[in-house]
């Protein structure tokens, strides 16, 4: 076998830079491929070479095989590493690079074909042994079984709940839970889209739902050597869309006796498929402990670094070492002796939690990564950064390892506690309450844990306290003086707001769609007694930074961070990250947002599908336009019925946040 020293990474954000430096701390020499909206991406500083393979817009970049093929041959990379997602589990790219003559950092081609295709591996599995789930998993050859009226058939047949899924894909793209057989339809429409889009193939399988399971994978390694073992498990059931949000090793439902029998059925998936590398065979988990083959994933997780801290691996080591000819470094006895306490990890995203999830986009104004003691954060952000629509919504990876699941959850928690992302709107407090939930302390939870204690409507309905907006009204303040004595050459110490008097001061802030009015009175430019008509408070700022203040409130000492951007003002306090608007010397607002009969996009992103056209008369919640952004597709709607006036866009075409879509004249 050829050997490399150099490795080229096919990918992008916090898992370039993870394998980037993994593969530094082994002696090998790095190349980053990038896109023009990565050109100053973190990744592209980390590695000791970085070679242009695309321009902006940019998520084709990472999808073009000769592109990289290209970046290879010119930076001289004797290895290729996918990551996960893009090209990853490509039987056609692992085929490329191998007849190029380089290594490819992964399974061989015919082990991603068995396993890339969900129906496939399906029917496989059930030759080898492996429990399934009952469904309908169609030969790709038969053209007619892949029709929607065959699969609503089936789907009948199978008896609802059902899930569609897309054979091609993961992550939770192109998958839809049916309970209602008026639904199936649209949802094998919607789902042939997602799966096309995110994955270049529309095929479906249908399966049995298992409504209450949970999420359990086993990772497994094998190499050239005819070894494979397993690495136990990881818990994976707090999810949202399909997608997960929160994995921890080992699961608290699996004993010894279970992790064994669903370890040996792992490995078997993996030898039937003569598997080299790194993979992951994941499983739907019953409350009896039975459990059912989901899919294999034939590359690198993005849950891996539980494993590595609850087993004491370096999993991209390993890879690294099976691509060179090497055999595992641990036979299975000695890689269970090795799990010691319990780590947990959440997935920190650009998206809002209060709107469905929505990915957001914009520019990381603040940045501070968590530290401590067991914690771990695996990350491509950077102060200045553009978050932008064409990636996927992951932003960093945040991780605690404790002596038991308490202790991890408990650092966990506190690391997500000083964690600040300001900029763009992220899920980091949403995560906190999971974390906090008594449920999640008491271990007990399954794949509907969010939609049981986190249903939209309750998210929705959250609001900033009277006491973090105070603390907004005294930021906008203290920002304000900063500008001042920084424009007038004066020292930090804010002489120039200095005061010998009381003032008074008059405060709009806007948050979402709410006005808040906030009187302030300054007594000596450090004490602030602030009242909103209704309830009042007094905050006294104890020491002043660049991009925060310590304060005082209620005899209790904290600290807020802050950013400006324009008229928004970015503020991380209690525990609480929110946006919101000087509305101070603004005009009175409007109306709600869409009540006016414009559907605006809620984010940049790319339009699938309008549903309309001019002269049409739609109903209040009808679906308007399809909008992608960050892999995902969104049905978009307004609030009121009406008349389709104008229709301002049309599929393909790419949009920015808040344009227009569509106008409709109101109803009556």
């Amino acid at each position: 076998m050829k050997r490399f020293d150099k490795v080229l990474v096919a990918n992008r954000g916090e898992i370039a830079v993870r394998l980037i430096r993994g593969a530094k701390r082994l002696g090998y020499r790095t190349v980053a491929v990038y896109s023009d909206a990565d050109a100053d991406a973190l990744h592209v500083h980390e590695a000791d070479e970085a070679v242009r393979i695309g321009a902006a817009p940019a998520a084709a970049s990472y999808l073009n095989i000769e592109a990289i093929l290209a970046a290879a041959r010119q930076s001289g990379a004797g290895a290729i590493h996918p990551g996960y997602g893009f090209l990853s589990e490509r039987e056609a790219f692992a085929q490329a690079v191998q007849d190029a003559g380089l290594t490819f950092i992964g399974p061989d081609p015919v082990s991603i074909a068995a396993m890339g295709n969900k129906a496939a591996a399906k029917r496989r599995m059930l030759d080898a042994g492996v429990p399934c789930l009952p469904g309908y998993q169609s030969a790709d050859e038969d053209a007619d079984a892949q029709s929607d009226a065959t699969l609503i058939a089936e789907a009948s047949r199978l008896g609802l709940p059902v899930m569609v899924k897309a054979a091609a894909g993961g992550g939770g793209r192109g998958m839809r839970l049916v309970h209602d057989l008026n639904d199936l339809g649209e949802a094998i429409r919607s789902a042939r889209s997602e799966a096309a889009s995110a994955f270049g193939s529309d095929q479906l399988l249908i399966e049995k739902a298992v409504v209450d399971a949970r999420h359990v994978e086993i990772q497994v390694f094998g190499d050239r050597h005819g070894n494979v073992v397993h690495l136990g498990e990881r818990d994976c059931s707090i999810q949202r869309r399909n997608q997960k949000v929160v994995e921890e090793a080992p699961s608290p439902a699996v004993d010894d006796a279970l992790r064994l029998k669903m370890g040996t059925a792992a490995v078997a998936a993996a030898r039937a498929v003569h598997y080299v590398g790194v993979g992951t065979v994941e499983f739907l988990l019953e409350r009896d402990g039975a459990f059912y083959f989901l899919e294999m994933n034939t590359r690198l997780q993005v849950e891996h670094p539980v494993t590595e801290l609850v087993y004491g691996v370096d999993l991209v080591e390993w890879q690294l070492r099976v691509a060179q000819g090497e055999a595992l470094p641990l036979a299975q006895d000695e890689i269970l002796a090795r799990r010691r306490g319990a780590a947990i990890e959440v997935r920190l995203c650009a998206e809002d939690p209060q709107q469905n999830d929505v990915p957001q986009t914009g520019t990381v104004l603040r940045w501070r990564a968590p530290q401590g003691s067991g914690v771990r954060v695996d990350t491509g952000l950077h102060e200045g950064q553009a978050i932008g629509p064409h990636y996927d919504s992951l932003q960093a990876k945040i991780i605690a390892w404790g002596e038991d699941r308490e202790i991890a959850r408990a650092r966990l928690l506190q690391a997500l506690r000083d964690t600040t992302l300001l900029g763009v709107v992220s899920n980091r407090d949403h995560l906190a309450r999971i974390v906090a939930h008594d449920a999640f302390a008491r271990g007990d939870f399954s794949t509907a844990f969010i939609a049981r204690h986190f249903p939209p409507a309750r998210l929705a309905a959250a609001t900033p306290t009277f006491r973090h907006r105070a603390l907004a009204a005294v930021a906008l303040y203290l920002g304000d003086a900063r500008a001042l004595t920084d424009a007038l050459g004066l020292a930090d110490e804010f002489i120039g707001w200095h005061s010998s008097h009381e003032a008074a001061l008059q405060c709009r802030l806007g948050w979402r769609d709410e006005v808040c009015s906030l009187q302030l009175r300054v007594d000596g430019a450090r004490d602030f007694a602030i009242t909103d008509g209704t309830a009042q408070t007094t905050i006294t700022v104890m020491r002043c930074e660049r991009d925060g203040f310590h304060f005082a409130c209620d005899g209790v000492q904290g600290k807020a961070r802050h950013a400006r951007d324009g008229e928004r003002l970015w503020l991380d306090a209690d525990a609480c990250i929110a946006v919101y608007r000087d509305l101070t010397l603004a005009p009175a607002a409007g109306a709600a947002s869409g009540s006016d009969g414009r559907l605006l996009a809620h984010s940049d992103g790319r339009i699938v599908a309008v549903r309309v056209q001019a002269g049409d008369t739609v109903g209040r919640g009808q679906t308007l336009v399809v909008l992608e952004a960050m892999k995902m597709e969104f049905q978009l709607a307004l609030p009121i019925a009406g008349t389709v006036e104008t229709v301002a866009v049309q599929a393909g075409q790419q949009v920015k946040g808040r344009q227009l879509l569509v106008q409709i004249k109101p109803a009556g």
